[in-house]
């Protein structure tokens, strides 16, 4: 760890605090009576703050407020002692307290004294810097706590001490954390910060200063520190951590945490960690020995057993004694100090045994194997120079020498040629014996050789990782950091802080040999990993450059022993093909001498070879010869031997892709119905080639129904479809979806709905019918959107059978119905105000306009123009007499928008309207059959009475109110029974007679006797209409069993409603005027008009049921 002077500056008075910015851009110094504010990066004072008329002792940033929101004012407490510090737990809920007298106090976030910690030092010890540890890792909040006893010491929540207290010489002023905890700033009178671990262990200084150290802090996630002195001085510094490690083959070992080493299997993944609690200064690492130097001693540690497994290690020598030096390396019995240029080889109880004094620096050092005791060392020197030293001899051996300095070395596994990376980022190549450059590359900052080949080895650079066989061109691939090992196809790169094991196959350089026919080269790379297919290249290509050695140790490799079999190869690739032949048949291989044979075209020789044998055999070569004859592009010929041979497939294939439709069709009638895949072939290409009627023969062949519905589908062949669909009724949903999609796309929307309604569709079927309702709207096609809005409601009625949609659905229902009725309505209104003439009489206008005026009681819904229903009713009323009905709609319309066609009629007729009485005709007036009662025209309640609330039954076309009145069962009587009771017509009790014959001596008399019952008492249905008068609630009529046993058939009408709706039932009060209820739709008109409409329509004028339509 080294400190960099980043900026430095210095104010008038003492420093005696400093805070960051939580994002690190900016510090905040207190200076005496002022607030310093400089900016980190360059050390610039962007403002100096005066306000205070005192000296600032304590700033920091606020990250929450000044105290909690919950309070409403800042809380005090009483304090045994001066405090002189303090510091919150990183939840905020605990607040530690440093004292003069040396007490800690705890205290939760209410003020509330939990913990009390007493110091050895008592008052002589004060308290003078405490700092929670901000790492979120820790289990528990740990306290660090500097007094001026001159310890530093660590405290949990609880009160109990981690460890013992740490002497530290000197008093300190501050103690600060990292932002994640793992080290520790302290700063005091011996004028200068130190950093410790979390642990308390001293790792080296940051900077020394000339005065006491008041304050240091740590900028915000990173390695930036600042310090602030008692004369005035702000210095900001860069903490480096550098990388101390070793490696030796697949063993790494490196620094973690500044005093724990981690020794890493590089092949296994497997890590140990060795705590040294201490500062590792250097480490290095050689078989099954592992060097460590701290501040004061070097620790040898050794492997427990010789497994290369093996990662326990335990010590084995310790070497006390304080040593300079900027290498350190271990071999199996000493110890390799680097100071400079000079070399010192200690044994491992730290006497020195040999020195070596080098003419330049030393660059770089490594151990490169040798017995026991007498190991190797290469060494590379700053002028360039080249050495090998071995432990055991005084004088060093000079192996080459070259003009820039020596950043990296290493050396083949024969020690015959040497890697050198240079101060330039060269790679230089050399021959050891003859010094001799044998190549270089650019664009390298390490170099390894191949431990398990010679003549490879690789270089890293530039982002990319370079591997070079010989002298055959580099093969590159991306790569980020250094190259530090390379042991067969295994390649160890170092990256930042870690290092790991990267798998590099070998097949480039392996086919770079073989471009050159060096067999034995590829052979020996090969071995290091490459894929079967290269093992087979490498084989085939030694047969033909008639290394016939190679090609046998490649089959060895696979597993191979056969040598007729590889006798059998050296005599094919020589051509004497015959002879393989019989050797292929000898090893029991016969399948490779048909191979060779159909692959040299020879058919005759193979069927010869081939005899009477196996007939499978017989088929398969007959196949090879199709695919040649397909090959050469004689496609019949190919065809008529893949029939032969039973590769019925691939006949197909051909004859389809050349549409050959007779010879599909002749395949097709002679495979079997079993062989479902050459016949569904067949299909797919009759469909291709436009044939959909032998597309359907196969299908039907083979019991695809479910392929032969999808044909009819494609290619809208519907009759055949639906006829399909009605022996299958499970490939209904597949025909009438399709349809119904087929049908909406060519503007039939209405066939189109109720073919998803078929499929079952129904959501579709709703959208459909959405669109329809809403576009009928827009075109001002008014009769067609209640048309459409009827069928909407019907359908959500069809779907509320499903208990899951019941609610939503019947909502739906009425919702549409509703509308449905407006716009059937508002079709006449609409009509009479566009057209010049109209088919309706005034009265069926006016009964329309008050009909839909008292049903938009709410919103208007889209399309309807209240302007033009007033408008008509002002018409109508002044035509029929009711001239306070139409001067209260002229009115209306003044306070309304009105078109301008509009408008002069209107003003016209508000003003002559005035000339006519201030009264309607009494006979428009709509009476109430229940009650008998007179309706206002204009009813503020809608279209119910207003005295007993019972609901209005109005006709379907002309909007006459009905006599009728409805009515509701008692509870527990079904429908069912209802009707049973209802057509049994029981007699009514016959009418006694009221006249009365009286005679006497001298007269004869006749007379009328008023005190019998009335006729309306004679009917228990009249008695259950009775109400209480002028009732706000609406109270039905319910009759009993022996009420409806009293009804006749011809008086009472019935909704029967599908399920889930309950049937409503109708008196008729004037059973002789007769009434039709449509059975579809259940809409009421007089008899006499709705024959007239369905003889000029043929269908119901609501629902549009045809008349010759039996179902309901």
């Amino acid at each position: 760890m080294r400190a960099v002077l980043t900026w430095r500056d210095k104010a008038e008075q003492c420093i005696y605090d400093l805070a960051f910015k939580p994002d690190g851009t900016q510090l905040i110094l207190a200076a005496g009576n002022r607030l310093l504010v400089y900016d980190t990066s360059d050390g610039t004072l962007l403002q100096s703050l005066k306000g205070h008329k005192d000296t600032v002792y304590c700033v920091a940033y606020a990250k929450d407020g000044l105290w909690s929101p919950e309070q409403k004012s800042v809380s005090k407490h009483k304090s045994s002692s001066k405090i002189i510090c303090c510091s919150w737990t990183n939840d905020g809920q605990y607040l530690a307290l440093g004292m003069f007298n040396g007490v800690i106090s705890l205290r939760n976030k209410n003020g509330d004294e939990k913990v009390k910690i007493e110091r050895p030092g008592g008052s002589l010890s004060p308290i003078w810097s405490i700092c929670w540890n901000p790492s979120r890792e820790e289990r528990n909040d740990i306290l660090a706590v500097a007094d001026w006893g001159q310890k530093l010491s660590f405290y949990q929540l609880s009160g109990k001490q981690i460890g013992k207290d740490r002497p530290l010489n000197f008093d300190p002023c501050c103690v600060s954390y990292f932002t994640k905890g793992e080290y520790i700033l302290l700063g005091g009178s011996d004028k200068q910060v130190s950093l410790f671990t979390k642990d308390g262990v001293r790792l080296g200084t940051v900077g020394e200063q000339n005065s006491w150290v008041w304050t240091c802090k740590v900028k915000p996630d990173s390695n930036y520190v600042v310090v602030g002195c008692q004369d005035g001085t702000i210095s900001f510094y860069q903490l480096i951590f550098s990388t101390v490690h070793g490696l030796y083959k697949d063993r790494y070992a490196y620094r973690d945490s500044m005093t724990d080493v981690i020794v890493q299997h590089l092949i296994t993944e497997q890590k140990v960690r060795i705590k040294c609690k201490e500062l590792v200064k250097k480490i290095a690492i050689y078989k099954n020995r592992l060097a460590i130097q701290v501040p004061e001693k070097i620790i040898i540690y050794e492997l427990y057993s010789d497994d290369s497994s093996d990662m326990r290690y335990r010590v084995k020598e310790r070497i006390v004694k304080k040593f300079e030096c900027n290498l350190l390396v271990v071999c199996s019995d000493h110890i390799i100090l680097c100071q400079e240029k000079r070399l010192q080889c200690l044994s491992f109880s730290g006497v020195k045994e040999r020195e070596w004094q080098m003419e330049s620096l030393i660059r770089y050092i490594k151990v490169i194997g040798g017995p026991p005791g007498r190991e190797g060392l290469l060494v590379g020197l700053k002028n360039g120079q080249i050495l090998k030293i071995f432990v055991d001899n005084l004088f060093a051996i000079v192996l080459l020498k070259q003009a820039t300095a020596v950043r990296c070395l290493d050396m083949s596994a024969s020690r015959k040629k040497l890697a050198v990376v240079d101060e330039n980022d060269t790679c230089l190549v050399y021959d050891i014996h003859t010094k001799e450059l044998l190549f270089q590359e650019p664009n390298a900052n390490s170099v390894a050789w191949n431990t398990q080949c010679e003549d490879m080895l690789c270089f890293s650079g530039g982002g990319y990782l370079n591997i070079k066989a010989s002298t055959f061109p580099v093969h590159q691939q991306k790569l980020q950091g250094f190259v530090v090992g390379y042991n067969g196809s295994k390649i160890f790169c170092l990256h930042a802080f870690s290092i790991s094991a990267v798998e590099v196959p070998q097949s480039a350089p392996m086919y770079q040999y073989l471009e050159r026919k060096m067999f034995k080269e590829a052979y020996q790379i090969a071995c290091l990993g490459v894929t079967d297919t290269d093992w087979r290249e490498l084989a085939m290509e030694a047969l033909e450059g008639l290394e016939f050695e190679t090609a046998k140790k490649e089959r060895k490799k696979q597993g191979e022993t056969n040598n007729d079999l590889f006798l059998a190869d050296v005599f094919a690739y020589q051509g004497k093909f015959h002879e393989a032949a019989k050797l292929y048949k000898r090893s029991g291989h016969e399948n490779l001498a048909l191979d060779m044979y159909t692959d040299l075209r020879m058919f005759e020789y193979a069927k010869d070879f081939l005899g009477s044998g196996d007939p499978k055999e017989t088929k398969m070569l007959i196949t090879k010869q199709a695919d040649w004859a397909r090959n050469i592009n004689e496609p019949k010929a190919a065809v008529e031997m893949y029939i032969s041979a039973g590769e019925h497939v691939k006949a197909i294939e051909i004859s389809g892709d050349h549409g050959w439709i007779d010879m599909l069709i002749d395949i097709a009638r002679k495979l079997d119905k079993a062989e479902r895949e050459p016949l569904l072939m067949c299909a797919h290409y009759f469909k291709k080639l436009d044939n959909p009627g032998y597309a359907a023969e196969t299908y039907q062949k083979i019991g695809d129904l479910k392929s032969l519905v999808q044909l009819h589908v494609e290619t809208q062949h519907w009759d055949e479809a639906f006829a399909l669909g009605e022996k299958h009724p499970e490939f209904k949903e597949d025909i009438y979806m399709p349809y119904a999609q087929w049908l909406a796309e060519n503007d039939r929307f209405e066939e189109a709905q109720k073919a998803f309604h078929k499929a079952g569709r129904q959501g579709e079927a709703v959208r459909v019918l959405e669109q329809l309702s809403n576009n009928a709207v827009v075109e001002n096609r008014f009769n067609d959107a209640a048309y459409y809005y009827w069928m909407l409601s019907m359908q959500c009625l069809n779907i509320a059978q499903d208990p899951a949609q019941k609610g939503t659905m019947l909502t739906k229902f009425h919702h549409f119905q509703h509308l449905a009725e407006l716009y059937h309505c508002y079709h006449a209104i609409h009509r009479y105000t566009e057209e010049p003439f109209s088919s309706h009489r005034p009265e069926t206008l006016f009964n329309i306009s008050r009909f839909l005026l008292h049903s938009l009681t709410k919103d208007t819904p889209l399309g309807i123009s209240k302007v033009r229903t007033l408008f008509t009713l002002a018409k109508q009323s002044r035509t029929l007499g009711a001239y306070k009905l139409a001067r209260h709609a002229y009115d209306q319309l003044r306070g309304l928008y009105v078109p301008a066609r509009f408008q002069k009629s209107i003003e016209l007729d508000s003003l002559t309207i005035r000339s006519q009485p201030f009264h309607d005709n009494e006979e428009l007036v709509p009476l109430c059959y229940r009650c008998s009662t007179n309706n206002p025209l204009l009813n503020n309640l809608g279209n119910v009475c207003i005295n007993c609330r019972q609901p209005f039954i109005f006709s379907a076309s002309s909007y006459e109110v009905l006599h009728l009145v409805e009515f509701y069962l008692e509870e527990g009587i079904t429908d069912e029974e209802a009707v049973s009771l209802i057509d049994l017509e029981a007699p009514r009790h016959k009418r006694e007679n009221k006249w009365q014959e009286i005679t006497g001596n001298n007269s004869q008399t006749l007379r009328l006797d008023e005190t019998m019952n009335s006729m309306g008492d004679d009917d228990p249905f009249t008695a259950k209409l009775s109400f209480e008068q002028g009732g706000s609630e609406f109270v039905p009529v319910v009759v009993s069993r022996s009420v409806l046993r009293s009804m006749s058939r011809r008086e009472v009408l019935i909704k029967r409603w599908p399920p889930p709706l309950q049937w409503q039932y109708f008196r008729s009060f004037l059973p002789d005027a007769s009434i039709t209820m449509c059975p579809s739709c259940f809409q009421m008109f007089h008899s006499e008009d709705y024959e007239l409409l369905v003889l000029q329509h043929t269908h119901c004028p609501y629902c549009r049921r045809h008349i010759d339509d039996p179902s309901p």
